[in-house]
């Protein structure tokens, strides 16, 4: 016996495995690029300003 249903659902199954997918890829592409650009900053002398808080203690 075929639900009449069946496609319509794995379909939207699939749909949403792929949106979750692609929001995890992004966040991991987006982190990955922000780790990058800190780094470029720290090493350009910039600090983040809860280091210089830790040292003024």
């Amino acid at each position: 016996m075929s639900d009449p249903h069946a496609g319509f659902i794995i379909a939207s199954y699939a749909l949403t495995g792929l949106v979750v997918g692609g929001l995890v890829l992004r966040a991991v592409v987006e982190h990955r690029a922000l780790r990058r650009a800190l780094e470029q900053l720290e090493a350009r002398g910039v600090r983040r300003r809860s280091a210089r808080q830790e040292t003024a203690r």
